[in-house]
């Protein structure tokens, strides 16, 4: 497997300017935070948005790096060859869970080349149906599914992502079939939903809202414990006798293998310090996270839970990439 390491990336001025607090922040090496995404995707609005208040919990000035590609797997790359001294980081989300399964082989070992720092939140995703697909409900989705099998289309932002996956958790728990539609990317895959190409889809609830709100996507259900706030009138799955439908798109700090414990502690609080201001919340707010940052134990044992729970949705829906 090879990969093109060019890299496409945004490096961010380092932030100056540090609120009070932030001791000393001039006089010490700068953070590099990778992202393996492209500038302006989700996990990257994510840390763009909490740079000020990471920097000062730090006290450290923070440089973001986008290296897109692959999967993420260039840019995960370049964390876990980075030196465990802390200044170099990792923002990543689900791919990395996914990846060991999806790809034939691997650079790096998805677990024991990192140090789980923190698992912070998730994005919620939500089942959206096209507004002419009778189902109002996941047991409809269900019964309309089981009585054609095999008839009826969902579309993914392309194989092995966690949108597909997401899906095929879902008809899996459901007991039924579907023709998978894959895209390459989201908004294709949407725009196909909305003209009826394809009857239903998992996406993203910032994404979905704008549309759900003008009625060119229904709302089936939402993949977290309570309902989202900018979706109240739309039931959970465990509401409709599914709770065990519960992928959605989390995000997570990494570093390199061998951190030194003490760097890992600094690290982890200081990235829950951040994630508590009001600046914080109110953006995580506006971008419909939900935040519930985990300790470095539970993070750990979550990648792990994660990068197994994966395997088995991969080999059910026969994905292998090259």
């Amino acid at each position: 497997m090879q990969f093109n390491l060019t890299r496409r990336s945004l490096l961010a001025t380092a932030i100056a300017g540090f609120a009070a607090g932030a001791v000393h922040a001039e006089d010490k090496p700068p953070v590099r935070f990778i992202v393996p995404a492209s500038a302006g995707s989700g996990i990257d609005m994510q840390l763009r948005s909490v740079a000020p208040q990471m920097t000062k919990a730090l006290g450290q000035p923070l440089v973001v790096e986008n290296i897109a590609g692959a999967g993420g797997i260039p840019g995960t790359q370049q964390i876990v060859r980075a030196a465990p001294d802390g200044n170099t980081l990792g923002w990543v989300s689900n791919n990395h869970a996914v990846n060991p399964s999806v790809f034939k082989k691997m650079p790096f070992d998805s677990l024991k080349d990192i140090t789980p720092i923190c698992v912070i939140g998730a994005t919620p995703f939500v089942l959206v149906v096209n507004p002419k697909v009778p189902a109002k409900s996941v047991k409809e989705l269900q019964a309309m599914l089981k009585a054609k099998p095999g008839k009826y289309n969902f579309a993914s932002s392309g194989n092995g992502t966690i949108i597909h996956l997401a899906a095929a958790q879902l008809l899996d728990e459901l007991g039924v079939e579907a023709r998978h539609i894959p895209y390459k990317g989201m908004a294709p895959m949407v725009t196909d939903i909305i003209a009826g190409v394809v009857e239903f889809g998992i996406i993203s609830v910032p994404v979905a809202q704008p549309y759900v709100q003008s009625g060119a996507l229904r709302p089936l259900a939402v993949a977290t414990r309570q309902r989202v706030a900018s979706m109240p009138d739309v039931p959970t799955y465990a509401e409709q006798g599914f709770p065990n439908v519960d992928i959605n798109g989390w995000f997570a700090v990494i570093g390199p293998a061998k951190m030194k414990p003490a760097d890992v502690n600094r690290i982890h609080d200081a990235v829950v310090t951040a994630f508590n201001t009001p600046e914080a919340k109110q953006a995580m707010a506006e971008q419909q996270n939900v935040i519930r940052p985990m300790s470095v134990a539970d993070s750990r044992s979550y990648f792990e839970t994660e990068i197994n729970r994966y395997a088995g949705l991969v080999k059910k829906a026969g994905v292998q990439l090259d």
